[in-house]
């Protein structure tokens, strides 16, 4: 339905703009990575803070109309409290569980420095730039978090890196340093 609708046609839209595909940015590196849910979890939000605004609107409208704020301060309060829920904790609550998701990854392999596509608040791109030692991977696996950027946590599905060795790099994999020769001595 309408949440899709809404994504895809924003995603025309600033297809539309730009002559070569949306995700070339040969300033942030080359594509290593790209969030398959990029769209449900604008979708979601977009979603989310229509509604927020709606109610917002609508609230006094339906004091009016319903008689409620006669009744008494508590049914009142009561009504408010729970459009209050709705309204701001719903919107707050999907920015914090989603705002270390991962649209797109670039990686520059002159300077081993990533960066990652995120969406803001605003439900706007924000690019965050981070080196490969900034790079910090959770003692205990968290439900919203793979790793660790300075202190920003990112969100990525290793199955969507088109070749393993890249995601492999980015999470300090590839130079594990279990059988060092130095460390041994």
């Amino acid at each position: 339905g309408f949440i899709f609708q809404v994504a895809s046609f924003q995603g025309v839209a600033v297809r539309s703009l730009s002559t070569s595909s949306p995700h070339d940015h040969p300033e942030h590196g080359r594509l290593v990575y790209k969030g398959n849910l990029a769209k449900a979890v604008l979708g979601v939000k977009f979603f989310s803070y229509s509604t927020s605004i709606f109610n917002l609107f609508m609230m006094p409208y339906i004091m009016l109309k319903s008689g409620i704020g006669v009744e008494s301060l508590l049914v009142q309060a009561a009504f408010y409290g729970l459009i209050g829920i709705f309204t701001f904790v719903t919107p707050v609550t999907l920015h914090l569980l989603t705002k270390g998701y991962v649209i797109r990854l670039y990686y520059k392999d002159e300077l081993d420095t990533y960066t990652a596509i995120t969406y803001n608040a605003i439900l706007a791109e924000k690019a965050t730039v981070f080196h490969q030692k900034d790079v910090k991977i959770p003692d205990i696996s968290k439900m919203f978090t793979t790793f660790y950027a300075k202190t920003k946590s990112m969100l990525v599905n290793p199955l969507l890196f088109p070749n393993p060795q890249d995601y492999n790099h980015l999470m300090g994999y590839d130079k594990s340093s279990f059988f060092k020769f130095e460390d041994l001595e």
